[in-house]
């Protein structure tokens, strides 16, 4: 399928021969076809592949990438939900955007310009990742009279190696929520993994009537950490009905409220529709 970018192209009449959709940016016949067009700059974003020197070589002007992260923090794959997991839970509420000279080391380049971004403490990592590359694309805008002019080369940062920290890939595996942790870091992992892979956990649906014990799987959509400690008075693997929430109490005396979830191959619910669907059984964690 045409990228976002692709089909704009193609529906205002740009020709289809000119948009290259090679698997790798090393294809001989790529840079071949790349090189004959004598492109002056090329500008990526949310590329996923390393370019070859090859490529980097073509642009005289070289080659900028956008990457919603404030470098050198965040190089890699997945700088946006790997900041919503981990940056703003040491207690940093802020990220945005650089754009950045490309070189041949994973998003080293010099530094031509940022924009820094509060954060808000519900913001999922989609609509955050929309946000930043509007952003950014606001910024290159910006800089592209200095980036033709050849004065941004001269006022590009070097990034500091050592400050550098990675955003690695993130895995279906890692989807899983494990309620040993704190309620902060759990809800930060749900907003870092909305849309792909989620988040997930396994609960056990207990009937009373007879003890049967059946074991659900439940994508975890939008949560909230309580205000307050674990309700008394419950087991500790209880889940419990708070107001709006189903609440799982997890360490620390901490309690995630889960607002809405998603039974597989099911619509999102509200946790009050699950609840009201349980009929008096028991939810408890697995």
């Amino acid at each position: 399928m045409p990228s976002p970018v692709a089909q704009y192209a193609l529906d205002r009449g740009f020709s289809s021969d000119l948009i290259f959709t090679p698997e790798k940016a090393g294809e001989d016949m790529f840079l071949s076809n790349l090189k004959a067009l004598q492109p002056e700059l090329c500008i990526t974003a949310a590329y996923g592949n390393i370019l070859p020197r090859k490529f980097l070589n073509i642009p005289p002007l070289g080659t900028v990438n956008i990457h919603p992260s404030l470098l050198p923090l965040y190089r890699g794959a997945a700088p946006v939900q790997r900041a919503l997991q981990v940056h703003l839970f040491d207690g940093v509420k802020e990220t945005g955007v650089s754009l950045a000279f490309t070189v041949r080391a994973l998003d080293a380049g010099p530094v031509i310009a940022c924009e820094r971004l509060e954060v808000d403490d519900q913001i999922k990592a989609p609509d955050l990742l929309e946000f930043l590359f509007s952003k950014g694309s606001e910024l290159l805008i910006h800089e592209l009279p200095s980036i033709l002019d050849g004065t941004a080369k001269v006022k590009a940062i070097p990034q500091d190696d050592s400050k550098a920290t990675l955003a690695p890939k993130i895995t279906p595996e890692e989807s899983w929520l494990y309620f040993d942790k704190e309620a902060l870091v759990l809800h930060n992992k749900v907003r870092a993994f909305a849309g792909w892979p989620g988040t997930r956990a396994k609960v056990v649906v207990v009937d009373n009537k007879n003890g049967h014990r059946n074991i659900l799987e439940l994508k975890i959509i939008t949560t909230r950490v309580c205000s307050h400690n674990n309700v008394q008075g419950n087991e500790v693997d209880d889940v419990t009905f708070v107001k709006d929430a189903l609440a799982f109490p997890c360490a620390g005396c901490t309690t995630l409220e889960v607002l809405e979830i998603q039974l597989p191959g099911k619509k999102v619910i509200s946790a009050a529709a699950f609840w009201n669907g349980l009929r008096g059984q028991k939810v408890k964690k697995l």
